[in-house]
């Protein structure tokens, strides 16, 4: 297996360019959180011309909604979401400046095709490792949509979090890549 990447948004397109499908990151800095109610707003707020509650240029957002911190703890579990929910939403946002989404699961073709169009990545975290994940997290503050709970949006610093790149700005497709070399040996 190869060596994990190390990527620090804000990213480039430089950046972008240098990560592919299958590789292994581990990503230090800043990171957003968002889910489906955050990623309505969001785009609302976009469609009336207001500020976002982040600057989203060469930034990555993390589709997931935590459980409250333990006493000592920064962050609850941390577990990655289904990120098919943004579908609607990644693209708009893409086109803004973000340069990825870190989720679980598959997405559509049209954020397939905004990944291309606009220099993304979209990374994969480990489902069912929630814990774990929020080993990683260092800091977790809400600065937007408090309201929403678990779906506020939340500026987390991540210390070697770990997720796959799945789809790249090239078009490939772990997910495709892996059931074509499962069919092979099957």
């Amino acid at each position: 297996m190869s060596e994990a990447k190390r990527i620090t948004p804000p990213l480039t397109d430089d950046d972008i360019a240098g990560l592919h499908a299958g590789d292994r990151v581990l990503i230090n800095g800043v990171i957003y959180t968002g889910r489906d109610a955050a990623h309505k707003r969001m785009i609302e707020a976009i469609e009336h011309g207001e500020d976002l509650p982040f600057d989203p240029q060469g930034q990555l957002i993390y589709y997931v909604g935590p459980t409250p911190p333990k006493p000592g703890q920064v962050i609850g579990s941390a577990g990655p979401t289904s990120s098919y929910r943004m579908d609607d939403y990644a693209p708009v946002l893409l086109s803004k400046g973000l340069k990825g989404m870190i989720g679980k699961g598959f997405m559509g073709q049209g954020v397939r095709d905004a990944l291309v169009q606009y220099k993304g990545i979209y990374l994969s975290a480990i489902g069912g490792a929630g814990a774990l994940i929020g080993k990683r997290i260092k800091q977790a503050e809400i600065i937007a949509y408090e309201d929403l709970g678990a779906e506020a949006v939340r500026r987390l610093l991540v210390e070697d979090f770990s997720a796959v790149v799945v789809y790249d700005m090239y078009g490939a497709d772990l997910f495709k890549e892996g059931q074509s070399q499962y069919a092979r040996t099957a």
